[in-house]
C-alpha cells in the first residue's frame, strides 16, 4: 500500500474554492457554473471540477437547471429553517453533554480567540471558519463521537448561510461572538439548562436573519424559491 497524504485531495480543494466563491458572493445565487471557466480560473483540468460540482450538487449547494447545466442553488426560507432546526436539536444536546466535561473545552477557547481576532480584522471567511470550528469543538467536547460526525456534512451549506448573518454588519458580527462566549461560559459553569437555552436562542436569531434576507431577495427578483 502507498502512504496516504494528509493534504486535501484536488477535488476537495476545488470544492472549497467554489464554496468560497459562493460564500463571498462572486458566484451568485442562480448563477450558471461553467466547468471550463472554473478549470481555467483554478488552473486545473475539467475532471476535478466535474467531480467537485457533483459533490456540491449532492450537498445541495449546486443544482441542475434544464438547458443551463449546473447553477448555484438558490436559498429558500423553508430550507434555511429546516437546517437551523436540525442544527439546534444536535447542538442543544452537544452543549448539555459538554457541560459535564469542562476539562475538554481548551480547543473551544482557542476557537473563540480566533473568531474575535477575525472580527477585529473584518475577515468574514475567517470568522466563518472559526465559527464552524467553535461549534464542532463543542460537539467533540460533548463526549458523543457521533455528534460532530453527524453535523459535518451540513457545514458547507452553513458556510454560505453564515455569510448572510455576518454581512448584516459589524454589530451583528460582534453579537455572534458575544453569544458564543456566553454559551461557552454556561457550559464551563456546568449550567446545562442555560447553555442549551442560549444555544437555541443563538441559532434562532441567525435563522430569522437569513430567512428574512432570503425572502426579501425572492420577492425582489420574483424568482421561484428553490431548496438549498
Amino acid at each position: 500500500m502507498r502512504a496516504l497524504t494528509v493534504q486535501p485531495s484536488l477535488v476537495q480543494r476545488v470544492c472549497d474554492a467554489v464554496v468560497t466563491e459562493i460564500v463571498e458572493g462572486r458566484l451568485p445565487s442562480g448563477g450558471r457554473l461553467i466547468q471550463d471557466e472554473i478549470a481555467r480560473a483554478l488552473g486545473v483540468s475539467r475532471q476535478p471540477v466535474q467531480q467537485a460540482l457533483l459533490l456540491l450538487r449532492n450537498q445541495g449547494l449546486v443544482k441542475d437547471a434544464p438547458g443551463r447545466g449546473l447553477i448555484v442553488a438558490p436559498l429558500e426560507p423553508k430550507a434555511v429553517r429546516d437546517l437551523y432546526q436540525l442544527r439546534a436539536a444536535m447542538e442543544a444536546l452537544a452543549v448539555r453533554l459538554a457541560s459535564t466535561h469542562p476539562q475538554a473545552l481548551a480547543r473551544v477557547d482557542a476557537c473563540l480567540l480566533r473568531g474575535r481576532a477575525a472580527l477585529r480584522e473584518g475577515a468574514i471567511e475567517e470568522q466563518i471558519a472559526a465559527d464552524i470550528e467553535f461549534h464542532t469543538e463543542l460537539a467533540r467536547a460533548s463526549g458523543n463521537d457521533l455528534l460532530a460526525e453527524t453535523m459535518a456534512p451540513h457545514w458547507p451549506k452553513f458556510r454560505r448561510i453564515m455569510a448572510e448573518v455576518l454581512r448584516e454588519g459589524e454589530q451583528a458580527s460582534r453579537r455572534v461572538w458575544d453569544e458564543h462566549e456566553a454559551i461557552l461560559s454556561a457550559v464551563r459553569a456546568g449550567d446545562a439548562d442555560r447553555a442549551e437555552t442560549l444555544c437555541c436562542e443563538h441559532l434562532e436569531k441567525a435563522s430569522i436573519i437569513v430567512e428574512r434576507g432570503v425572502a426579501a431577495e425572492v420577492e425582489a427578483t420574483g424568482a421561484e424559491p428553490a431548496h438549498a
